[in-house]
């Protein structure tokens, strides 16, 4: 299975994250494209995309992804496997905690394609947030706080790794 990981940053704590998620799964299984410098239209190469993004400010999407945003429309996800990742800042911003997580999956949810990665909302201290499901149980993807839980990060990545492996073994 080719994936390809695509993600936007512009302080590089979402392309760490990237590069982190790379050596979990293997740099021969998983190729990085930073959006600043690669047409979404890549995306089709791969049978399965990562996504990931942060949020700014006000439930804002990073610069990379808002630059392309229009384009997400024209790319044909459908029969793609996708799993999304997302910066935040839970206490700074805690009525926006990861919107742009929610976001994306807004913004691809009409071509439907196979969704993983959903991520457990419990232990996070946060007001609101566009990311989470209806019954508010899970984040749409991955939710990582470096600015107020560096801590975590690592193990929830690991986690979240080792989740949509078996998420995309369940399917195949």
């Amino acid at each position: 299975m080719k994936i390809g990981l695509f993600y936007g940053s512009t302080t590089c704590y979402t392309e760490m994250v990237a590069e982190k998620i790379q050596a979990l799964i293997g740099a021969d299984t998983v190729e990085l494209n930073n959006i600043k410098h690669v047409a979404l239209s890549k995306m089709a190469d791969y049978d399965m995309l990562i996504l990931g993004l942060s949020t700014w400010d006000f439930g804002e999407i990073q610069e990379d992804w808002e630059a392309h945003w229009d384009d997400i429309a024209s790319v044909d996800l459908s029969g793609k496997i996708i799993a999304i990742y997302g910066m935040g800042d839970q206490i700074g911003y805690t009525e926006w905690f990861i919107d742009a997580v929610g976001m994306l999956h807004e913004a691809i949810a009409p071509q439907q394609p196979t969704r993983i990665g959903f991520w457990p909302a419990a232990g996070y201290d946060f007001i609101a947030s566009k990311a989470l499901t209806e019954d508010g149980a899970f984040f749409y993807g991955l939710a990582l706080d470096d600015e107020n839980q560096y801590d975590l990060t690592d193990e929830r990545l690991n986690d979240w790794v080792s989740q949509i492996l078996q998420e995309v073994g369940q399917l195949l």
